[in-house]
């Protein structure tokens, strides 16, 4: 085995382990002795572990077991990470079982061309120096089947517009919708040279931008990104750095964050340590203002949903310890009239979480998605219970805490800047955020199909 495997903790291989794993992201090993023989990825790795002990599986997967004699996992943080980091693996160790990511009759690679307007593509290995007379600049993978290939491709095109194909002579149909933009065949009609390089420019700095997250060089482009967002905004710039801020903010969802693929080996606790660090950074922009003496290990977020006031619903998203726990989510259908209050909603959300706080437990800290109005409301409600009270304001990620001078209730606002507990935040937020749209979405869904009124 190589120095970096040998790291991690190996488990003797029985079904017993299964119940020990976490259900969280993250990458499993089947090994025998000290080789590797099959790398996979798990969006839950007890699922997934789980899955291999069932009497129903491939012959191959019950050639594998029977080879192997213990496993390891590697925790992450996003599915985007957990596809580069097992491309990574295989590539570096070449497992037995993982045949099909070795296989060059695939495209399992990601490559960027070398050319006037590089474009992004999918590749087999033989093309890894170049094809058909056009370099590459860029070679990624392998990754196991092409079905994560298009995945990484897919999330980072959203957000860094790319081009797959050579130059033509009028746009194609990826620029009608955004995802070839500029287009390298609009770009070359440009008469004047000034707007033309301009052009190039931007594309150039999205393909840019895309080789360094394949490469897991995230904080780089979130620095990037966030020095061209504010220059735009000193310029007055102010719908390039709406697009720029949009552009972070997809990023981040995506992400969340790329840790370099090395530490995890280096470390094979590093998720549960980042976790740590999270959970001890906010707690100390908090302290100075809210005084929170005990740790931080259960937090709830709330938010609301609505389209132009129907159907107002609201969510509640439960992390302990830094992670999600879905057994202490709860939906709430708003009742009073005026739906479309997002103060008025929460107070009734305040009240009605209130009635359970000690069946559903009691939270170290309470989030709410909003600013200086949609804390006063839970304050008002829970201010006698100890629970300390912050808001988010999503525009500025910045959060904000009441505090009390004298009997006049201020506010705090702290502006988050890269780190861990931005991180935290983040991920809290928009899980709450996602939980209500949901709702709100299967509830119009009824509604359109005459099920509810």
């Amino acid at each position: 085995m190589l120095p970096l495997l040998t790291k991690l903790d190996q488990i003797p291989l029985d079904k017993s382990i299964v119940k020990n794993l976490p259900i969280g992201a993250g990458i499993y090993i089947f090994l025998q002795k000290d080789i590797a023989l099959y790398i996979g990825k798990a969006k839950n790795l007890k699922n997934r572990v789980g899955s291999y002990f069932t009497s129903v599986i491939e012959l191959k997967t019950k050639r594998m077991l029977g080879e192997s004699s213990s496993m390891s996992f590697i925790r992450v943080n996003s599915e985007l990470e957990s596809l580069l980091l097992e491309a990574f693996l295989i590539r570096k160790y070449q497992p037995k079982y993982n045949s099909q990511a070795k296989d060059d009759k695939h495209p399992l690679y990601i490559k960027i061309t070398k050319e006037k307007y590089p474009r992004v593509l999918t590749a087999r290995k033989a093309e890894e120096s170049g094809h058909k007379g056009i370099k590459n600049l860029a070679f990624f993978g392998p990754f196991p089947s092409s079905k994560n290939v298009y995945s990484v491709l897919k999330m980072l095109r959203r957000i860094f517009p790319y081009s797959e194909h050579k130059l033509g002579k009028r746009g194609c149909l990826y620029s009608q919708i955004g995802l070839c933009s500029p287009c390298p065949n609009e770009i070359e009609k440009i008469k004047d040279i000034v707007t033309k390089k301009a052009s190039r420019d931007k594309y150039i700095e999205n393909i840019k931008m895309i080789k360094l997250v394949l490469s897991s060089r995230i904080s780089k482009v979130m620095k990037n990104l966030e020095k061209r967002m504010r220059n735009a905004a000193n310029e007055e710039k102010f719908e390039k750095a709406t697009r720029i801020r949009r552009q972070i903010e997809r990023l981040i969802y995506i992400t969340q964050p790329i840790i370099p693929k090395e530490d995890f080996l280096k470390n094979p606790n590093l998720y549960d340590d980042i976790r740590e660090k999270e959970i001890q950074e906010l707690r100390s922009l908090l302290y100075p203002h809210l005084g929170i003496t005990k740790k931080i290990l259960r937090v709830e977020c709330f938010d609301i949903a609505h389209l132009a006031g129907s159907l107002p619903t609201a969510s509640m998203v439960t992390f302990i310890k830094g992670e999600a726990d879905k057994n202490f989510y709860r939906h709430f259908r708003i009742r009073q009239v005026k739906g479309s209050d997002d103060i008025s909603s929460l107070k009734e959300v305040a009240q009605r979480r209130m009635k359970y706080l000690k069946t559903w437990g009691k939270p170290d800290l309470i989030m709410v998605d909003g600013g200086k109005g949609q804390v006063a409301v839970f304050l008002e409600v829970f201010g006698k219970t100890g629970i300390p009270i912050v808001g988010l304001a999503k525009r500025t990620e910045t959060l904000v805490l009441p505090v009390y001078q004298a009997t006049i209730l201020k506010f705090v606002q702290i502006r988050l800047g890269q780190g861990a507990a931005l991180h935290l935040v983040q991920r809290i937020r928009n899980e709450a955020h996602r939980f209500a749209r949901r709702y709100h979405h299967h509830l119009i869904k009824s509604q359109l199909m005459g099920n509810i009124s």
